[in-house]
């Protein structure tokens, strides 16, 4: 964990009311789903993003803007410092010997996943990414998805995209949860970024797809500190009460008590 003073340098509204920023920072070691409480303007309490991307000493972060700090920051003009404490908390794991990986993102859960996926890229496993959104105009448009993925100017070949919106505006029509029964045989691991519905919707399929069990999820739940300190991000599991923000926000599907979730 590092306090580190970014500078921004691209920002843009790149689906609506959803900001991709790019900061300069020293190299970072950082996981997949692990995150950084940034601060924003004179706001008391600093808001926790997760980790997009991360590229040398450029990283990024995907945040919809949904309050006073999350709209301060998508009004950052290049060359403004942005202060960042991160990263922190427990991120998603990929097994060695697992090759085929299932992504599921839900919405703006792309964007700790879209990290994911160049860490599993650089490990030579086969991909799928499954993006679920409620119309075309909610997806990460391609030429985001592509980039930082490209070799010789061509998506590799071990990502495979699927799109699925629940008007049918783009790719398949429906929820991600009820196309993700269609992957499941061939996956040696599932992750998973959305909202608490299609959480729960994969606990109702886990009882048909055992596989859903272990599906690696990221919670996000409003934080005070970030550090463990305030409790404020305590969930229920089947091991007692955990903190999101220290023994997450990545936790197995099975072991958070979803009917006891008061978020």
């Amino acid at each position: 964990m590092r306090q580190i003073e970014a500078a921004v340098t691209a920002n843009n509204e790149v689906m609506p009311g959803v900001y991709l920023t790019w900061m300069e920072s020293p190299q970072l070691v950082a996981q997949p789903g692990q995150f950084f409480m940034v601060r924003c303007g004179g706001y008391f309490l600093r808001r926790p993003l997760s980790l997009h991307q991360l590229e040398g000493d450029r990283l990024a972060f995907l945040f919809s803007v949904v309050g006073k700090g999350s709209y301060w920051l998508s009004q950052r003009q290049v060359g403004d410092r942005v202060d960042l404490l991160g990263p922190l908390g427990r991120g998603y794991s990929i097994l060695p010997a697992a090759h085929n990986l299932l992504l599921v993102a839900g919405g703006i859960g792309i964007a700790p996943l879209r990290f994911l996926a160049d860490v599993a890229v650089k490990q030579e496993k086969k991909v799928t990414l499954l993006m679920g959104a409620s119309s075309k105009v909610n997806l990460l448009p391609e030429e985001q998805l592509s980039r930082g993925l490209l070799t010789d100017g061509v998506l590799p070949w071990n990502i495979n995209i699927i799109k699925v919106t629940d008007d049918g505006s783009e790719g398949l029509k429906g929820l991600a949860t009820d196309v993700i029964v269609n992957y499941i045989d061939d996956t040696d691991q599932i992750f998973a970024c959305g909202p608490v519905g299609m959480y729960q919707a994969l606990v109702r399929y886990s009882h048909q797809f055992p596989k859903l069990k272990s599906v690696q999820v990221s919670l996000e739940v409003r934080m005070g500190c970030g550090l463990g300190v305030c409790y404020g991000c305590t969930v229920k599991t089947k091991m007692g009460l955990k903190q999101v923000c220290r023994d997450g926000p990545v936790f197995d599907l099975e072991d958070i008590l979803w009917d006891e979730l008061d978020f």
